[in-house]
């Protein structure tokens, strides 16, 4: 496929403002998501579970498997079942984000404002921007910010990685095989046209580390709706693939049951990792991809 105007050349202050931009648009949506409007609004992190801490935040009926010990049996003598004090989750949770940059990522078509890497690295700050401010630690995969830390200056650390890139970038991209902290969370923003190995051996390694997730499938317009017709010359970024054809428009239903088979195995590998997944257009808003993820990272499924 060839490629529209490659990712435009900024700086973090570009990026970063972009992210603010539309981090900050937030509130007022997750006024429509209850689950977690009120803490948003309130500037803090929506994702209320229970874990270790002191602070008491619901009790639940007890359900098979729960111990004896943790029955709040003088709550429960108030009637006829049994509960379960559970107090809040006090520790920061880490994010690890991986916002694929190879080449494959550098495509845009006339239907899409900006390409899938400028996507990709957006949503990765927009991210980590409302992570952050929550509390929470964040790292950028593949980069010397993998390690999640907290505070204001991990944000800007993290702008600068994804605004100057790497010099030696592969046709397509696997998430790196960087150290994930256990127990944490992941994020892996791609087209994911490469091997589908890559990823999964991605994806049972974070599993060894109690890590669970979320995948966003990133694709430009024309990379859906395969609009071609007559003679093409695909080719990509890299030019690594060389493919001609008279009849391109021939090629349309093969492609698209290919896509959409790509698409299901993710999704059902997702689920099986207990993975989320969502598949993200460059030609809709960044908005919606970015409250699904905030939403997706909190566990509240």
């Amino acid at each position: 496929m060839s490629a529209g105007p490659s990712r435009p050349g900024g700086t973090a202050e570009w990026l970063r403002r972009d992210a603010e931009r539309i981090s900050g648009a937030l509130p007022p949506l997750m006024a429509e998501a209850e689950r977690l409007a009120h803490t948003v609004v309130a500037g803090v992190h929506g994702r209320r579970r229970a874990g270790p801490g002191e602070s008491f935040w619901q009790y639940r009926h007890a359900v098979p498997g729960d111990s004896a010990a943790a029955i709040d049996w003088r709550h429960s003598a108030r009637s006829d079942s049994y509960y379960i004090r559970e107090m809040e989750w006090e520790s920061a949770q880490s994010v690890q984000i991986w916002a694929d940059d190879a080449q494959a990522m550098d495509y845009r078509s006339d239907a899409a404002p900006r390409s899938k890497a400028d996507r990709a690295a957006l949503l990765a700050l927009a991210l980590s921007v409302l992570l952050v401010r929550g509390g929470e630690r964040v790292g950028l995969m593949g980069s010397a910010q993998s390690r999640p830390r907290p505070g204001e200056n991990q944000l800007t650390r993290i702008a600068m990685e994804l605004s100057l890139g790497r010099e030696q970038r592969p046709d397509y991209g696997a998430p790196p095989a960087d150290p994930l902290t256990r127990g944490g969370r992941a994020v892996f923003l791609s087209d994911f046209m490469g091997p589908s190995a890559d990823l999964f051996d991605a994806i049972a390694r974070a599993a060894e580390s109690g890590v669970s997730g979320a995948l966003v499938q990133i694709l430009d317009p024309a990379e859906e709706s395969f609009p071609f017709d007559g003679r093409v010359i695909f080719r990509s970024m890299a030019g690594v693939v060389d493919f001609e054809t008279q009849r391109a428009r021939a090629l349309r239903e093969a492609y698209v049951s290919r896509l959409a088979e790509r698409r299901e195995m993710l999704a059902e590998r997702a689920l099986r990792s207990g993975w989320q997944f969502l598949q993200h257009r460059t030609s809709e808003s960044p908005r919606k991809a970015l409250l699904w993820l905030y939403m997706a990272i909190g566990g509240d499924r």
